[in-house]
C-alpha cells in the first residue's frame, strides 16, 4: 500500500446518545481502490462516512490519512488530504450557474494542488462529467442527475486523491444509474483516484465495484469482492434476501 492506506478507519464507534450508529468499524483503502459500501437502512453508512470525512467526530477510534492522524479534525483537514465527497441531496449552488459551481470548487481546495491535466480548469472538468453543453445554466435549471453530475465536478475541482460518493445514483433512471457507473469507474482510472461508493441500489454497485464493505447495524459484518460478499450467509441474513438479487 505505498507505505500507507490513503485512508484508514481504526476501530471508528460513533454514537448519538443512546444510539451507536457505527460500531467499532475498522477498514483501510489502498490508493486506485474502488470500494462500495451497503446495507440495510439504519446501518451507518452515512454515518461512517461523515466521520471518514470530518463531518462528524468519532466518538472512539482513530483516523489516519496516508498515515497522518486526523482524528477530531475539522473537514477542511480532510479536505487537505485530499478527501472530498457527496452527500444524499446534491450540495450545488441553485442560483449561480453550472460554471460558477465549478469555479467555487477550483477556488476553495484545488487552486494549490497538482493534478490531472483532466483537472486543468473548468471547462477540463465540466467536459470530464459531461455538462459543458449546461455550463451557462443555473445549477436550478438542469435536471436532478445533472445535479448529481455536477456536484462530482464540484468535489473533483479540489482535486481529492480520495471520492466519497453517497448515493449519487439515488433517483436516476436505470440507464442513469449506468451512466453514472461507468462515469465513477472511468474516473477512478483516468485520475488515479481512491473511489468509496455508498449506495442503495445493490446489484448495480455490486456490478461495479471491486470490493464491498457490508455495515448491519452499525458493525462491519463482511469485506471482501462483489464475489465472495454475494455467498456470505451473513450478508444474506442481514439483508433477508431482498435486495441481494444476484446482479445479472
Amino acid at each position: 500500500m505505498n507505505g500507507h492506506p490513503l485512508l484508514e478507519a481504526r476501530d471508528v464507534t460513533v454514537r448519538f446518545g443512546g444510539l451507536t450508529a457505527v460500531d467499532s468499524v475498522s477498514a483501510a483503502f489502498a490508493p486506485g481502490e474502488l470500494a462500495g459500501i451497503i446495507g440495510p437502512n439504519g446501518a451507518g453508512k452515512t454515518t461512517f462516512f461523515n466521520a471518514l470525512s470530518g463531518v462528524v467526530m468519532p466518538t472512539s477510534g482513530e483516523l489516519f490519512a496516508q498515515g497522518k492522524r486526523l482524528t477530531g479534525a475539522a473537514p477542511h483537514r480532510f479536505a487537505q488530504q485530499g478527501v472530498a465527497r457527496t452527500f444524499q441531496t446534491p450540495r450545488v449552488f441553485a442560483d449561480l450557474d453550472v460554471t460558477a459551481n465549478i469555479n467555487f470548487g477550483l477556488q476553495f481546495a484545488g487552486r494549490h494542488r497538482t493534478a490531472s491535466w483532466l483537472l486543468k480548469d473548468t471547462t477540463s472538468i465540466l467536459n470530464l462529467i459531461g455538462l459543458a453543453e449546461q455550463a451557462a445554466l443555473p445549477a436550478a435549471a438542469i435536471t436532478p442527475s445533472q445535479q448529481r453530475l455536477l456536484e462530482i465536478g464540484m468535489a473533483l475541482a479540489t482535486r481529492p486523491k480520495l471520492l466519497l460518493l453517497d448515493e449519487v445514483a439515488a433517483g436516476l433512471t436505470e440507464s442513469e444509474v449506468e451512466a453514472m457507473a461507468q462515469l465513477i469507474r472511468r474516473l477512478r482510472d483516468e485520475l488515479d483516484l481512491t473511489v468509496i461508493w455508498i449506495e442503495h441500489a445493490v446489484t448495480t454497485l455490486l456490478r461495479h465495484v471491486e470490493r464491498v464493505i457490508v455495515l448491519h447495524q452499525g458493525k462491519k459484518i463482511a469485506d471482501g469482492t462483489p464475489a465472495e460478499v454475494i455467498r456470505n450467509a451473513e450478508v444474506i441474513e442481514a439483508y433477508l434476501g431482498d435486495e441481494m438479487a444476484e446482479p445479472a
